[in-house]
């Protein structure tokens, strides 16, 4: 397995070391499963894979792939992630209010940060957070661990979001001066 130098597993597919330009459609890798099939001759086995993808400006998606072969099982999961990216509301580099994803089992919540706080979050979440482009947010997976089931909460969680000028429109509010001024039909 393949090491870098701070000891941690590369779980990302890009070749280059630069970090993701905006738009930029970036896969990680957040589990590879085996599983063993004992036939006559000995075992036969077999791969899953969980990709993220995101272009790191607000689209964001995951995949799942089977296969005989570990890469073929990754590229299969690449596809699937590519054809599920959905568009998530950001507020510049964080989320614009705190949230529960809720997917089976799986319960996340996602809170927003201030600049310069990171993505305090771990495995499937961090993923999926960096993939949408989340600088800043803190995260912690409340139910199930189980991978599949804490990515599509993340994603859950994120399509829920919606910003504050977003709310106002559809309540019929206007941003003019900063603070919300109702409309009436009848003024």
């Amino acid at each position: 397995m393949a090491q870098t130098t701070s000891g941690r597993r590369p779980d990302s597919r890009r070749t280059d070391k630069a970090p993701a330009a905006k738009g930029d459609t970036t896969e990680k890798v957040v589990f590879i499963n085996r599983c063993a099939k004992v036939v006559k001759g000995g075992r036969r086995f077999s791969f899953s894979a969980l990709i993220v993808a995101g272009d790191h400006d607000g689209k964001v998606g995951c995949g799942f792939g089977k296969a005989n072969e570990v890469s073929e099982a990754i590229r299969k999961a690449s596809e699937a992630a590519r054809k599920s990216m959905e568009k998530v509301s950001l507020n510049e580099n964080t989320i614009p209010h705190e949230v529960i994803g809720e997917y089976d089992g799986a319960r996340v919540l996602l809170r927003p940060a201030s600049p310069g706080t990171g993505v305090i979050a771990g495995g499937g979440v961090r993923a999926v957070a960096e993939a949408a482009g989340i600088r800043d947010v803190l995260a912690k997976s409340l139910g199930s661990s189980n991978h599949a089931n804490v990515v599509k909460a993340t994603i859950a969680a994120l399509r829920s979001l919606r910003r504050r000028d977003e709310i106002f429109k559809a309540r019929g509010i206007h941003l003019s001066d900063g603070k919300g001024e109702q409309q009436h039909a009848s003024a």
